[in-house]
């Protein structure tokens, strides 16, 4: 059985450096050649780190060491970042440290590097057969807002069909009928290569199935792009074009809806007087636009305080049952929604 002293020989390196490129040390300076040719040998003499004995007033204190994995830009999308902070704001409650931050298309993944943890938190769409090719001593793993199709580990959504339904009911109400919706792809990453697989986003299919049940859906009124403000305002520009312009668009994300917003305001057109936006996240600059965004709210910093005690429940007390929990939504009517005039 390889030893790390046998890569560090055959790499020409440390044994220290041969650890911190496993452990993916962010504080380690070495060139990109070396941390290649030190994982290339990792994989040519299959070097198996063994797991780290914990002290005894370690495991009496009952303290884990995790890895936290990103998939989004959360200076794009800051409803990762709040997701995020949930999972930061208990970890210490819980006497659990993120030792780990793996960044989709970024970060090096490997067994070497991951088995040392006792579990992993995911947020976002991740390859979970790829992940779990390389996180394979345990299952104690949790998938925030994503539904991977192995059952094998817990997840921690948002009811977003039930939200969907809710907003158009709501523009329903209030007299709408022809209604466009604006979204961003749902890909599932990757964590070796660029490769993306697109998946089904259940706000697209919820707005696409209510809206043929009242016999009001128009194909030509469905634009998806990417998620972004950018994004918002490429499709609504593209949907101010058509001859069958709406009175209403549920858009999929308030950073999209943003970006509408612009698109409109560019156009001469009045929110809500010549079209009603209505949105899902509830950031923070949603209450702050003019006009205010109509909204779903969506409990982002519980999803990642939930994800923690899920993990948790795994590693203490060895539940191996996996669990979805689906967290509701509140519809948060502001000004940009508005009555059919």
């Amino acid at each position: 059985m390889a030893r790390i002293k046998d890569v560090a020989e055959s790499a020409n390196v440390s044994t220290a450096t041969v650890s911190r490129i496993l452990n993916n040390d962010p504080s380690l300076s070495v060139s990109g050649e070396t941390r290649r040719r030190v994982l290339e040998v990792v994989n040519e003499l299959n070097y198996k780190p063994g797991r780290r004995k914990k002290t005894k007033a370690f495991q009496e204190q009952g303290s884990y060491s995790i890895g936290l994995v990103l998939t989004n830009d959360e200076a794009i999308d800051p409803y990762f970042m709040s997701i995020r902070q949930g999972v930061e704001s208990v970890c210490d409650q819980y006497s659990v440290k993120i030792a780990t931050v793996f960044h989709i298309g970024k970060s090096h993944f490997s067994s070497g590097g991951m088995n040392e943890l006792d579990g992993l938190i995911v947020l976002g769409d991740v390859n979970s057969e790829e992940l779990k090719g390389v996180y394979s001593h345990n299952p104690n793993i949790v998938f925030v807002d994503f539904v991977p199709e192995e059952v094998y580990v817990d997840v921690v959504i948002s009811d977003f069909e039930t939200a969907t339904l809710k907003i158009l009911d709501h523009l329903f109400s209030k007299g709408h009928s022809r209604i466009a919706y604006i979204g961003g792809k749902g890909l599932i990453r990757s964590i070796h290569n660029e490769r993306e697989i697109e998946k089904e986003d259940v706000r697209l299919s919820t707005f696409e199935r209510r809206m043929k049940e009242k016999g009001l859906f128009e194909a030509d009124n469905v634009l998806v792009g990417e998620f972004g403000p950018l994004s918002g305002y490429t499709l609504m520009k593209q949907l101010i074009g058509k001859p069958s312009f709406p009175s209403a668009v549920v858009v999929a994300s308030d950073p999209m809806a943003i970006g509408a917003m612009k698109a409109l305001h560019e156009a001469g057109l009045k929110v809500p007087g010549d079209i009603s936006i209505f949105s899902f996240d509830d950031i923070e600059a949603s209450a702050f636009l003019n006009p205010t965004l109509s909204t779903v709210k969506v409990h982002t910093e519980e999803m990642g305080r939930t994800a923690v005690k899920l993990l948790v429940d795994r590693m203490k007390n060895g539940r191996e049952l996996p669990l979805k929990v689906i967290l509701p939504t509140e519809l948060v009517v502001r000004e940009s929604s508005g009555p059919l005039l």
